[in-house]
C-alpha cells in the first residue's frame, strides 16, 4: 500500500477530519488510513480496535429477481433475511429482507469486484434494482475480544457470540441512530461490520471510541488487516 500525502486524496471518507496524523495509504482509487503511529496494531486489533472502511466498495440490490441475478453472477446467498454469507474472495453478502441484499467489498481486491457489479448493472425487464450504498452509508469495522461489551453500551440487542453467532445480521439502533451490524469474523479475529448513515459517521465514530475507552480501544489502520 503506497504512502500518500493529504493533497493526494481523490476520494475522502466522511471521517477524514478524524484521521489527523494518521499514515495514509491507497486502496484502489481511494485514500485510506493505513495505520496510526508505529505501534503493534495487530495486537490492538485482537484487543479492541476501530477501523474506517468507508472507502471500500459496497452496493445493494433489491427485487424479486435480485437473488437469481446475484446467483448467476457467482454469489452464494444467505438462506434467510438477517443473515450474511462470506464469499471465497473475501467479500460478503448480507440479506436484509426477503428481496434485498447488501454486498460488501473485500480488501483482497480493494473492492474491485463490488465496484464492477455497480458499474456493470443495467436496468432490464426483471425486478432487480440497484441500490447505491457508497454515498448513503459509512462503514466501520469493530474488532477484538471486547466487541460485544463495547456494543452493549450503545445497543439494546444482545451481540454476544452465543446470541449473535457469525453470519448474523441486526438492523437496529446504536447510540440512537439506525445501524446495520454484521458478525463477520476474520479467521479467529472477532469482527463486527457496522454501517450507519453517512451523515452520522463522525458522531457514531466518537460514540464508539468513547465506549471503547474502558477496554483501551483505539483506532487502527487497514494495514493491520492485510
Amino acid at each position: 500500500m503506497a504512502t500518500l500525502q493529504a493533497q493526494d486524496f481523490s476520494e475522502r471518507s466522511p471521517l477524514y477530519p478524524r484521521h489527523a496524523g494518521a499514515r495514509l495509504g491507497q486502496l484502489g482509487h481511494a485514500a485510506v488510513v493505513a495505520g496510526y503511529g508505529d505501534g503493534d496494531e495487530g495486537a490492538q486489533l485482537q484487543r479492541c480496535a476501530l477501523i474506517d472502511l468507508s472507502n471500500l466498495a459496497r452496493v445493494g440490490f433489491r427485487g424479486n429477481a435480485a437473488a437469481g441475478y446475484l446467483q448467476a453472477r457467482g454469489y452464494r446467498l444467505p438462506d434467510r433475511p438477517n443473515q450474511a454469507q462470506p464469499q471465497e474472495d473475501g467479500s460478503l453478502v448480507a440479506r436484509l429482507s426477503q428481496s434485498e441484499y447488501l454486498l460488501l467489498g473485500s480488501l483482497r481486491d480493494a473492492g474491485s469486484r463490488i465496484q464492477q457489479e455497480e458499474a456493470g448493472w443495467q436496468l432490464g425487464d426483471s425486478a432487480n434494482y440497484l441500490l447505491p450504498r457508497q454515498d448513503s452509508h459509512a462503514w466501520l469495522l469493530l474488532t477484538g475480544e471486547q466487541v460485544s461489551a463495547v456494543m452493549a453500551k450503545l445497543c439494546g440487542v444482545d451481540l454476544r457470540a452465543e446470541s449473535f453467532p457469525p453470519g448474523s445480521v441486526a438492523q437496529t439502533s446504536a447510540a440512537r441512530i439506525n445501524v446495520i451490524v454484521i458478525n463477520a469474523p476474520q479467521g479467529e479475529l472477532p469482527c463486527l461490520q457496522l454501517l450507519c448513515d453517512r451523515a452520522s459517521a463522525s458522531y457514531f465514530w466518537d460514540a464508539l471510541l468513547d465506549a471503547m475507552a474502558e477496554f483501551d480501544g483505539r483506532p487502527a489502520g487497514i494495514d493491520a488487516l492485510l
